[in-house]
This record gives structure tokens, C-alpha cells and sequence, in this order.
């Protein structure tokens, strides 16, 4: 069984390293033949491209795993706005598989190919997907406000502008949850006089107040996306369960709220920010204890909806992987024929170089390998 996960670790990696190739030389030609004559075309045709890319690792999730999302939304918003306007993503950054779960969504909404992220600056030097997210024209920050703001307000025109409806997702924690991180937190709310949380770290304000100016008019709604898991569920919700076939059950409330039910001035858009997390805490707390987003929170209770995962994202990986495999045999068969030993080691040594590079992708993904960045900030 061991010998079987690891060879569709392998055709996984294969087939998600190959496609992200092929999609870096695709956008690369869009920004230098088409770009410069007719932007508009060249982000429609990269969004392609890019659903392209993500839906692999969906295909994945959904037909690989099978894993099943249960999500709970409101029919009426969904018909009326969910996939087809710009939004801002306010999601909860607990899992190790949380922007998986979000990609799920987007992908069952529309909208995949126009998700983009506020992510880390170093994030857009990692080969394949770093460079897929770089010419996707994700918003690279610092960490040093000064110069965020800048790119911010930068950025956010550009990002609004596309031709497709982009969901633009803000992790407003800044890093994902960890109980060492979540009791800094506390301190810091209580010692502040800020709600105390407990499933969420103290947002973050400043990217959220920084770019609020710039999206009024160009960003009608923010999607609150609220997942859990339940406690005691097995498998654990990481990515290694996915790349081993191992289904997981994510449970997602997601609800759109206007943009313009956000007060103007910083101060009070902050405040309204600490409140809404408080409303998402509840939201969690109600899950954990009861088992409905719903009963303990004051929300008002939604149907839930299990979405069917789609044929497309099953044929693109299909391709993908035909062609990769089609592409990696004949070149050792052809390798092999002519006595060319140097060309076959090459071939095994790019095999080997893509199972590493997955596998180092899961262990990076993992909660304890997370990122320090909010232990240092609280402790400053």
C-alpha cells in the first residue's frame, strides 16, 4: 500500500510540476506578445491558464481523495452574486489545507482562475507556483508597512480591473493558528481591552484599513468564509492525507457582506473588524460545540449544499498527466534505445526532483513548520 501512495505522490507531483511549467511559458508569452497591444485579452485568456494549474490540485482533493465540502450559503446570494462580481476573502487561517478548501469553492463558484491572494513577498521567487502567482499578479507585501501601503493601493487598481470576477483572499491573522501563537494573542487582546478569541488570532488591521479606500467602487462585497473540521476527525485535514487518497469532510459558511456596511476612517473600520471576528469566533465556537454554525451564534441558519466535483477539473488532469508521462517515457525509451545513459539519468533526476519538491511543499504546509510571524509581533 505504501509502494501505491508513493507512486501517486510521484504521478501527482509529476503531473502538477508539469503543468505548472507550461503554464509559467503560456503567461510569460501572454505578458510579452499579447500584453502590451490588448490587456483585457491577455487576462482572459491567463485566467485559462491559470484554472488550469490550480484544478489540479482539486482534481486531487475531490476525485483522488473524495473528499466531500458541505458548504452552507444562502441560494438567493449565490444566484444573485456569488462567482460573478469582485470580492474580498476574509477566511479563517486554522488548517493546513484551508486555501485547498477555498480553491474548492472558487472552483465549484466560477471563479478559480481569478483567485488571488495578499501573499509574502518570497513567496514569488519559489519556482513554478511562486512564479505562476507572480504573473497571476498576486499583491506581494514586505511586511514593512511603509512600503505595502504603496503596493497596496497599487495593486488592488490592477487586481479590481480584471475583465473576469476576481476574489482577492486576505488572510487577516497574518499566520495560521497555533495554540503558542493563539495564547500570545489572548495577551495581547486582553492587555489591549480587544475581544478575545478563541478559534482566530487578533486580526491584523492595517492591510484591511489600507485597502479599503482604494477597493470602494471597484470591490461591491466581502466573502466571509468560515471552515472547520471536526475536532476528533480522521484523517487529519492536511495535505498529506489528500496526496495519500485519504478523504477529508471541510465544512465552509460562507456569506456575502457588502462592501459599504464597513465605516469610512481607520479607526472605525479597524473596530468593525475586530467586531466581525468576534462574530466569526462565535460562528466556529458554535460549530465545535454543537455541530451547526448556526444554533449558538445568532446567524441566521442557511441550508447546506454538497457540491458534485467537477468533470473538467478530472479531464484536465487526465491530460496533464497523460502528456507528462507519455512525454517522460519516450524519453526514456528513446534514452535507453540509443545508449544514451546521460539522458536517461536526467530523466530519473527529474523524476526524483519533482517527488522532492512535493514533498518538501506538504512538510512546508504542515502547522508546526507555520510561520513565526505572529508569535514575534505579539511579543513585540
Amino acid at each position: 500500500m505504501s509502494h501505491l501512495r508513493g507512486l501517486g505522490r510521484l504521478l501527482i507531483a509529476v503531473t502538477f510540476f508539469t503543468c505548472g511549467f507550461f503554464v509559467n511559458i503560456g503567461q510569460l508569452l501572454l505578458i510579452l506578445l499579447v500584453r502590451p497591444f490588448d490587456k483585457k485579452l491577455s487576462r482572459s485568456l491567463a485566467y485559462y491558464l491559470h484554472y488550469s494549474f490550480y484544478c489540479i490540485l482539486v482534481c486531487v482533493a475531490e476525485w483522488y481523495a473524495g473528499s466531500k465540502l458541505r458548504v452552507y450559503i444562502d441560494p438567493q446570494d449565490e444566484q444573485k452574486f456569488f462567482g460573478k462580481e469582485h470580492g474580498l476573502l476574509l477566511m479563517n487561517h486554522t488548517y493546513e489545507i484551508d486555501w485547498l478548501t477555498a480553491w474548492m469553492i472558487t472552483d465549484k463558484l466560477g471563479n478559480l482562475g481569478g483567485t488571488k491572494a495578499y501573499a509574502k513577498k518570497m513567496l514569488r521567487y519559489v519556482p513554478v507556483l511562486g512564479w505562476v502567482w507572480w504573473m497571476a499578479e498576486f499583491i506581494f507585501l514586505d511586511r514593512n508597512f511603509e512600503k505595502d501601503k504603496v503596493v497596496i493601493k497599487t495593486q488592488l487598481k490592477e487586481v479590481f480591473s480584471y475583465p473576469d470576477p476576481v476574489w482577492l483572499l486576505l488572510n487577516a491573522e497574518g499566520t495560521r493558528f497555533t495554540p503558542a501563537k493563539h495564547e500570545l494573542s489572548v495577551k495581547f487582546a486582553e492587555e489591549r481591552g480587544l475581544p478575545v478569541l478563541k478559534h482566530h488570532l487578533i486580526p491584523r488591521t492595517k492591510g484591511f484599513t489600507t485597502s479599503l479606500p482604494t477597493m470602494r467602487g471597484i470591490c461591491p462585497a466581502i466573502y466571509d468564509i468560515n471552515l472547520a473540521f471536526k475536532k476528533n476527525a480522521e484523517p487529519k485535514p492536511t495535505m498529506l492525507s489528500q496526496l495519500n487518497g485519504e478523504p477529508v469532510e471541510p465544512y465552509m459558511y460562507i456569506r456575502r457582506v457588502p462592501l459599504d456596511v464597513v465605516p469610512d476612517g481607520e479607526k472605525e473600520a479597524a473596530a468593525w473588524m475586530q467586531d466581525f471576528f468576534a462574530e466569526k469566533d462565535k460562528i466556529i465556537d458554535s460549530f465545535h460545540e454543537t455541530g451547526s454554525f448556526f444554533k449558538n451564534s445568532g446567524v441566521k441558519e442557511v441550508p447546506e449544499k454538497i457540491y458534485k466535483p467537477r468533470l473538467s477539473t478530472l479531464l484536465n488532469f487526465l491530460g496533464w498527466a497523460t502528456f507528462a508521462v507519455l512525454c517522460i517515457l519516450h524519453y526514456l525509451v528513446t534514452s535507453l534505445v540509443a545508449g544514451n545513459w546521460f539522458g536517461f539519468i536526467t530523466v530519473l533526476s527529474i523524476l526524483g526532483g519533482f517527488y522532492s519538491l512535493m514533498e518538501y511543499a506538504v512538510n512546508a504546509s504542515k502547522i508546526s513548520k507555520a510561520s513565526a510571524y505572529g508569535a514575534a509581533a505579539a511579543k513585540k
